[in-house]
């Protein structure tokens, strides 16, 4: 087990603790006296972990709810939802609110916790790779507003988030490959040796998915959970390593002031692209926006001759060798408007995290129409 510790100055205020299975959980609940969890209803189906989460949760006299998630469902209502529970259950000002889930339970559970009785104790236990190496690290919440993703919350830290690759198991590939998205980001922003490694990776695993599928007729389902489970170790030690990176950015810079901007590499394109998909009813997740907006900011950073030349083009072959590169169906024109509602616009300007090369981005302040203008 590895405990990586978030700062504010001194102070560790969040721990994310590593493990290779639910075995240690107890003991992180351990202090809590009143533990109130809200599972994804998904996960608790499907993931096979989950018996053993409830039976840890059992001997705590833990009070569950079960929720269904999706984008569509990122709402206030459905945090409302939470809180008329927590409240109609007892929960006070002790309790520990404990999310198992993905981004969006993580996110909206937090955010409940963060306005119930003015803020109580909450938790993470992420099931997908999106929410272990992004997602549910770094104390932001929040839910969707008026189709714009996340225009609504709060950041203020968990007391722990349970990183467990057991959970990943029975990850459906495309949630997967959303979560790759994020690690490659999170690689690009700080490489360490690991953007290589974690490529290599996941075109291996796309490449024996592919093997066992189409050339020995397997189970899709089967052979992916049989790939997935065969590289796990590999697998953990990159999620470690990614959550490294983001606790040190957050560290530095908690609430978004300075550095932390470079973690929305890919993001500022890829919300639009999102936001475009949920309107216009195509089928476009997050990992799929954040992977295309990669190489819109790659593309962005050479033609303002910050990047070498090919540079786009090599990042894009790298995506596309993990099975994340999807058509885009929407121009430059298309994304603007949505871009220029973008949460990071200040004063006419968005700050676009620009890649440099692996391992170095900058931030780069553009109008919405100097960025047309270039991409156009």
């Amino acid at each position: 087990m590895e405990q990586i510790n978030i700062y504010s100055g001194k102070k560790a205020i969040s721990r994310i603790v590593a493990a290779e299975s639910l075995r240690d959980l107890p003991s992180c609940l351990e202090p809590y006296r009143s533990i109130y969890a809200v599972i994804d209803g998904n996960v608790a189906r499907k993931c096979p972990a989950t018996g053993q989460l409830t039976e840890i949760l059992k001997n705590r006299n833990a009070k569950i709810k079960l929720i269904e998630t999706s984008e569509e469902g990122k709402t206030l209502e459905t945090v409302m939802d939470i809180c008329a529970w927590l409240l109609e259950n007892g929960a006070d000002r002790d309790a520990m609110i404990l999310a198992v889930g993905g981004g969006i339970t993580t996110d909206m559970v937090g955010f409940a916790s963060c306005i119930y009785k003015r803020g109580v104790r909450f938790a993470y236990v992420p099931t997908t790779l999106l929410s272990q190496v992004d997602a549910a690290i770094g104390g932001k919440t929040g839910v969707n507003f008026d189709k714009y993703k996340n225009i609504l919350g709060i950041i203020r830290q968990p007391a722990f988030t349970y990183m467990c690759p057991q959970l990943l198991d029975s990850l459906p590939q495309r949630d997967f490959l959303s979560g790759v998205a994020e690690m490659l980001k999170t690689f690009i922003i700080e490489d360490n040796g690991n953007y290589q490694k974690a490529a290599d990776l996941f075109f291996d695993i796309s490449s024996e998915y592919h093997v066992e599928v189409m050339m020995y007729g397997k189970d899709e389902k089967q052979a992916w959970a049989e790939i997935l489970k065969k590289h796990r170790r590999t697998l953990s030690g990159l999620i470690s390593a990614a959550a490294r990176v983001k606790a040190g950015v957050v560290s530095r810079d908690q609430f978004e002031d300075g550095e932390r901007r470079k973690l929305n590499l890919g993001h500022t394109f890829g919300h639009a692209i999102e936001y475009l998909s949920h309107k216009r009813h195509n089928d476009i997740d997050h990992g799929h926006a954040v992977a295309l907006g990669m190489v819109y900011a790659a593309d962005l950073a050479e033609k303002l001759e910050l990047a070498e030349p090919g540079f786009a083009a090599s990042l894009e072959r790298d995506l596309d060798a993990t099975l994340l590169l999807i058509y885009n169906p929407y121009s430059i024109h298309d994304m603007a408007e949505a871009m220029r509602k973008d949460k990071k616009a200040e004063n006419g300007k968005v700050h676009f995290v620009l890649p440099r090369a692996i391992g170095d981005v900058v931030m780069h302040d553009l109008t919405v129409d100097e960025v047309v203008e270039l991409l156009a």
